[in-house]
């Protein structure tokens, strides 16, 4: 369930008609609900509560605006983070530092460093000599840092190539299989305390059963560590629970996970850790969009609007669907290509998709795109870049402002020699 519905024939956000947005702000706008974060929060949560000893760190990645991670660390979240900038949205955002876990297969030594400046909980290794780098950073600075090793279990999650990170070829983790070598070429080094490992296999997963196979793969690794003399405290087992994008699609539930998860993991005797993203962000946010033009084509008509490719990348990138609603739907249907003003090709949004007919002027709104929207978005044809706004019942905040073509030139010189 979301907080987007149609009232007296317009869409609404909670308490607010979009309209009301749009006439204030402009378009297009990504829009978020507050209710509908906290909704999903609660209920990835609840899922989970067959699992005693559990950490939930939300993925920045998904969406990093500084309000949303607001309402995220209210609702007790931690963070999982892949970057410094993450790090630093995170604790700026009000998650305390040691809920925060450090993800990421490219940790610059910088970042390492901050990482270890920061006090953060946890580093999740992706290659043996980041963990020696990362003990020598910490024993410099008499510290040591809590990390598990991340693992790759070789399970394909049966999702978009270009979001798979379990299989063999896939640049995330080590072969499972390298994991005991490792374990005892790091474990007692001093300024590193390797207390488990950590596994993830990709995003926008609609089967459990990936995701069964690797847990359980990574249930004999902590058997065999175990078996070593290794002390595994942690395991982290990632997130990628998948959204429904299209009407009537359905995907697993937190609950239904959580039952698998905590069936997998009976008798592990470990802190269970999480990092959803897309599960509580992607259905809490909407891309506002208006009407340019309708084309006029020897096939179907093109629906051109003023959102585009820079606003929101996934399908372009992924060949993604995004739902496609007008604000005042008038019960008429049409037959129609969906693009943007983007001189590209590629600025495609959706192809002889059946959608509300709909004529210069009006309002729509791409749905399901409150995760990897803004945060992928981009300035390119010197476009402004797109603005955020959060809703909060009857009220609504801008919480990223739209930065215009001439902001951007401020920020950029011409040589005194041109």
């Amino acid at each position: 369930m979301d907080h987007f519905q149609h009232r007296g024939g317009a869409l609404f956000v909670e308490d607010v008609s979009v309209e009301a947005i749009a006439e204030a702000v402009g378009t297009p706008v990504y829009i978020y609900s507050r209710a509908t974060l906290e909704r999903h929060a609660a209920v990835f949560r609840e899922g989970l509560s067959g699992v005693a000893d559990k950490h939930i760190a939300y993925a920045v990645k998904a969406n990093p605006n500084l309000a949303v991670l607001r309402v995220l660390a209210k609702a007790g979240y931690g963070a999982d983070v892949v970057s410094g900038g993450e790090m630093a949205r995170a604790v700026a955002a009000g998650m305390a530092p040691g809920d925060v876990v450090f993800s990421g297969v490219g940790k610059t030594r910088a970042e390492l460093i901050q990482g270890l400046d920061t006090g953060i909980g946890q580093f999740n290794l992706e290659l043996e000599e980041e963990g020696h780098v990362l003990a020598a950073l910490a024993a410099e600075r008499g510290l040591t840092a809590p990390a598990v090793l991340r693992v790759n279990p070789d399970v394909d999650a049966g999702t978009h190539a270009k979001i798979s990170t379990g299989k063999a070829e896939n640049k995330f983790g080590v072969a499972i299989g390298e994991a005991p070598g490792i374990f005892a070429r790091l474990a007692g080094k001093p300024g590193i305390e390797l207390r488990g490992i950590a596994v993830h296999i990709g995003s926008q997963l609609g089967d459990l059963a990936p995701l069964e196979a690797a847990y359980r793969r990574v249930g004999e690794m902590v058997a065999t560590l175990r078996a070593a003399g290794h002390r595994i405290t942690h395991v982290d087992l990632g997130g990628g629970l998948g959204v429904p994008y299209r009407p009537g699609e359905t995907m697993p539930s937190p609950a239904a996970f959580g039952e698998m998860v905590a069936r997998v993991t009976a008798g592990w005797n470990v802190r269970l850790m999480f990092e959803p993203g897309r599960v509580i962000a992607g259905n809490a946010g909407v891309l506002l969009t208006r009407v340019v033009w309708v084309k006029p084509s020897g096939g179907h008509p093109w629906v051109i609007v003023d959102a585009a490719m820079n606003d929101l990348a996934r399908p372009a990138l992924y060949d993604a669907y995004h739902d496609f609603v007008a604000v005042r739907p008038t019960g008429e249907r049409l037959v129609a290509n969906i693009a943007g003003p983007v001189c590209e090709s590629g600025d495609t949004f959706a192809k002889a998709r059946e959608i509300n007919a709909v004529a210069a002027g009006d309002l729509a709104v791409f749905r399901t795109a409150g995760a990897y929207g803004a945060t992928m978005a981009s300035t390119y044809n010197s476009r402004a870049k797109v603005p955020e706004v959060l809703v909060d019942g009857a009220r609504f905040a801008v919480v990223s402002d739209r930065i215009e073509p001439a902001a951007q030139m401020a920020g950029e010189t011409v040589p005194d020699w041109l």
